[in-house]
């Protein structure tokens, strides 16, 4: 078992256990793209969001606060997505929480981590109260290297239809990256640009569909799954 380590010296009630590769029916494809220079693939959609900007007019809550939510139950419901290399292994994280980026008033930006809950009012209450830590230290803090949680970004001022994150080469940097853009109207719909970036050795397009269609769901139904 492995116990994580978390900033400001957090506890989370989490734990990990080695996935058994030699019986893995992924085996094959494991071993073909652990080592690839470029191991990881992006899939970029859009999200029809109208329903979910639609009750927030009826009731008070953060939307960005709402489809991070979303993502984070989504990801942890879904095993591949909780999977990390660890020395050649490969580690299944029991829960996995959030890793976000802030912007300073400075202009530049940090990151900010808050655990993840099922219960959405929880929820929010740690994402703001890390956030608010975040914009109190006012400077850059450099990623913890925990890696129970999605790297997740927004660019609030850009609709994108492609996205490539920076990656550190040689490094067992298997943590997916969720990126969300700016909100746009197409006739009476609300869309929301999202890309999702995997390491094909743990996470197959698939996995990454079954991802996309529960936030298509969510997004549908946001009350149902907010407790609203």
């Amino acid at each position: 078992m492995v116990a994580p380590s978390w900033p400001k010296s957090r506890t989370i009630s989490h734990m990990a256990e080695y996935l058994d590769i030699a019986n893995w029916t992924r085996r094959e494809v494991f071993e073909f793209f652990r080592d690839f220079d470029k191991p990881y693939f992006n899939i970029c959609t859009q999200l029809d969001v109208t329903n979910l900007v639609a009750l927030r007019s009826r009731r008070n809550f953060s939307v960005f606060l709402a489809y991070h939510y979303f993502a984070l139950r989504m990801a942890n419901a879904i095993e591949p997505f909780r999977y990390r290399l660890s020395k050649g292994n490969v580690l299944i994280h029991d829960v996995i929480h959030g890793a976000i980026t802030v912007l300073l008033q400075n202009e530049t930006f940090t990151f900010a981590y808050f655990d993840y809950d099922e219960d959405f009012g929880k929820f929010v209450n740690q994402a703001n109260r890390a956030i608010s830590e975040a914009h109190s230290e006012g400077a850059f803090r450099s990623r913890d290297t925990h890696d129970a949680v999605i790297h997740f970004t927004t660019l609030p001022w850009i609709s994108f239809t492609s996205f490539s994150h920076a990656r550190n080469w040689g490094r067992e940097d298997s943590v997916p990256k969720i990126a969300f853009g700016r909100f746009t109207k197409e006739d009476d719909r609300v869309l929301l640009p999202m890309s999702v970036e995997v390491h094909h050795a743990l996470v197959d397009g698939l996995h990454v569909g079954r991802f996309v269609n529960k936030m298509e769901e969510a997004v549908i139904e946001p009350a149902t799954y907010l407790g609203l």
